[in-house]
């Protein structure tokens, strides 16, 4: 799983799967697009959700296409007094970071990497701190943390695709797993693209 679905995602699909199958071991990784879909390759992993650009892959199943937003803290500034806008991304590579930098650049903005972290507690505590603009989806972000592209003039970003992959070959548990996450995720995702559309 991407970090992003470990506090309201996770919970629930274990709660669900282990109702139903109470004596399956689970192996959980929070881990990169990259690894993710290197370890179902491998038959390391079973089922796993991972972010895509846009029409870029076909692998598993499309889940939902969430909007990216810029997203910052109370107190943050959009833009220095060199005129750079402060980023705080995950390391690379990283999809979000590469939108995000293709953006300003395709919009001629200057920017600097005022944070980089492999966490996105790191990204959420950096952004509480006023350390600068992240792009995410609206997806569990935490309080004190808001949409700030619009006060700051910033330009839209695309969307990501979210899928769920899976080995070619399923036990009857890992398809009940991958049953019970698709129905979890496409539950818990909904209000990130109902609030998207709002804005």
């Amino acid at each position: 799983l991407p970090q992003d679905f470990f506090e309201d995602v996770m919970p629930d699909a274990l709660k669900q799967f282990s109702r139903k199958r109470p004596a399956v071991h689970v192996e959980v990784r929070a881990g990169r697009n990259y690894s993710l879909e290197e370890d179902i390759n491998s038959r390391r992993l079973d089922v796993a959700l991972a972010f895509f650009k846009p029409n870029s892959s076909n692998r598993g199943t499309l889940i939902a296409s969430l909007p990216m937003m810029w997203f910052g803290g109370k107190g943050v500034n959009g833009s220095e007094a060199s005129g750079r806008i402060p980023l705080v991304v995950f390391d690379h590579p990283c999809l979000f970071r590469q939108a995000a930098l293709q953006v300003l650049e395709r919009n001629r903005l200057r920017w600097r990497l005022s944070l980089t972290t492999p966490s996105l507690p790191g990204v959420w505590a950096a952004l509480q701190s006023g350390y600068g603009v992240s792009p995410r989806t609206s997806h569990c972000v935490p309080s004190g943390i808001r949409d700030v592209g619009a006060e700051f003039a910033l330009p839209s970003l695309p969307a990501i695709e979210l899928r769920m992959l899976y080995a070619t070959e399923l036990s009857p548990a890992a398809s009940d797993l991958r049953e019970i996450l698709h129905l979890v995720v496409r539950k818990r995702v909904s209000g990130a693209i109902i609030k998207s559309r709002k804005r």
